[in-house]
Parts: structure tokens; C-alpha cells; sequence
């Protein structure tokens, strides 16, 4: 079996570019940030999930025309030109890193370019190319690949200042009208009289 080519291919024109060297290694990175509530007289500040950040890969890839002595920027444009506004879609085209098992949609988010040898007119004729991807996936398809159900057992949020009991059932039940179970587990008589700040307890919906 012969060596597998990593590949980058852009979604939008269908259009390969098969990488030259493989990556000595890729770093995959994410983050899962939590948003921290201040509230007078606590030690420690409770803290909330707003939503999940996208997945980084990052690696370097590296072009080397020593042998041709041909300008290697011929090379890494290509890459480059994957951060280029599409005119069509007006955005960066939409892309697939494909190397092995590893399949990642994806944008090109960020690009260090290093050419590190060159020919007596200044020529460059070898590069390393430091790039992040960024992970791409619409809110449809994970929607659909992972469905939000309400929470199988009760949870505590702190109502923030321009929320409502109808906003909280519609976020936390896909339902605004939910919003008199809420009521109902936290004794609340007026919905309109809920202070920010205040901690609310999120029943099981079964």
C-alpha cells in the first residue's frame, strides 16, 4: 500500500489540493468556556454554560522546490488563497481535511508563513506553512446529529438581567409556554416581578 496523501479540499469548487509532505503531527485543540455570575456575598461565583467553542487543528506543512529551483510561493498561494473571500457565497471557502481517518470540515482561520532558503536573486525556494484550521458544522446538522431534550433531572440557573421565565422555558424546553413550570417550582406568583440575580430551579420535563 502506497503512502497516503493528506489532502485539502475546498467544498465549494470541489477542487483538490493534495499536500506535498505530510505533517510530522497535528495538534487538535477545543475549549468549553463557562460564564461566571457575580453575586454579592458569594466565595465563589457560580458559573453557567453559554455554548461550546469550535475545534482547532493546527499543524505545519512544508514545500521545498531545492531540486527545480522553482519559486516555492507558486505552492503556498494556493494554500493562502483558501482565506480569500468566495464572491459567491461571500465568505471563505468551506473546506475538508482529509488524511486517513482523520476527516475535518472546516475553514481556514489562520496562516504563518516561513521560507527559510533561497536562490542568489532572493528567490524563495523552501517553506514551512504554520496553519489553523477552524471546525466548521451548521446549527441544523447538529441539531440533528445530537437533539436537545430538556434535562432528565432538575438544575439551578441564575436569572440574568432582560431575561424572563418565557425566554428560560424556550431555551431550556424549545417551548415559551413552559414557562409555568418554572413558575410552579420556584413558588413565583407575578413572572414579572423576578428579580436578576435570582437563582431558579429547572424541573424535568418527562
Amino acid at each position: 500500500m502506497g503512502l497516503e496523501k493528506a489532502v485539502i479540499k475546498n467544498l465549494d469548487t470541489n477542487e483538490d489540493i493534495e499536500v506535498l509532505f505530510n505533517p510530522d503531527e497535528y495538534i487538535i485543540t477545543k475549549q468549553t468556556p463557562w460564564r461566571e455570575h457575580l453575586i454579592q456575598g458569594l466565595d465563589s461565583p457560580p458559573v453557567e454554560f453559554i455554548s461550546g467553542e469550535r475545534k482547532n487543528l493546527i499543524m505545519e506543512l512544508y514545500f521545498d522546490n531545492t531540486e527545480d529551483k522553482k519559486d516555492v510561493r507558486k505552492s503556498t498561494e494556493k494554500i493562502e488563497e483558501l482565506m480569500m473571500v468566495n464572491p459567491d457565497e461571500h465568505r471563505p471557502p468551506l473546506l475538508l481535511f482529509s488524511w486517513g481517518s482523520l476527516k475535518f470540515k472546516c475553514v481556514l482561520e489562520d496562516i504563518v508563513q516561513r521560507y527559510t532558503m533561497f536562490l542568489p536573486d532572493g528567490t524563495p525556494i523552501r517553506a514551512i506553512i504554520k496553519i489553523m484550521f477552524k471546525e466548521y458544522s451548521d446549527a441544523s446538522r447538529q441539531f440533528k446529529e445530537k437533539p436537545r431534550h430538556s434535562s432528565d433531572h432538575t438544575k439551578s440557573i441564575i436569572l440574568k438581567e432582560g431575561d424572563s421565565l418565557s425566554k428560560i422555558s424556550a431555551k431550556e424546553y424549545n417551548d415559551p409556554k413552559k414557562w409555568r413550570e418554572i413558575a410552579n417550582a420556584n413558588n413565583i406568583d407575578d413572572p414579572l416581578k423576578v428579580k436578576p440575580g435570582t437563582i431558579l430551579r429547572l424541573p424535568p420535563l418527562y
